[in-house]
């Protein structure tokens, strides 16, 4: 999952994790710096679903708004790792064609 939290904000017009962190408040949930310095910027590891809940009425927004599904990150069952990175970046790029190897008999 992708983090959009402050693509959300400034959808809203909410430019600064301070605006957001005071109209939580205002809604009941007190975050300290700290904290909202990580969720404006990073990727938070495990958000509350509370949080997540006032978050959203602040934001007047959906919980796919915030949170963005990236199934391409996904292990499949008898994929090896190599293979989920060439899976997530797509097909490769069009190169230098690759000579045949030469064959004589």
């Amino acid at each position: 999952m992708r983090w959009n939290l402050r693509l959300t904000a400034a959808n809203k017009g909410i430019w600064k994790a301070s605006e957001l962190q005071r109209s939580l408040a205002e809604h009941g949930l007190v975050i300290s710096a700290g904290k909202m310095s990580g969720l404006w910027s990073g990727q938070p590891v495990s958000p509350k679903l509370e949080d997540l809940d006032v978050i959203c009425v602040v934001l007047g927004c959906e919980i796919g708004d915030l949170l963005i599904p990236e199934p391409e990150k996904v292990r499949r069952p008898g994929e090896k790792t190599g293979q989920l990175a060439a899976a997530a970046s797509g097909p490769a790029p069009a190169g230098r064609p690759v000579p045949a190897a030469d064959v004589t008999r």
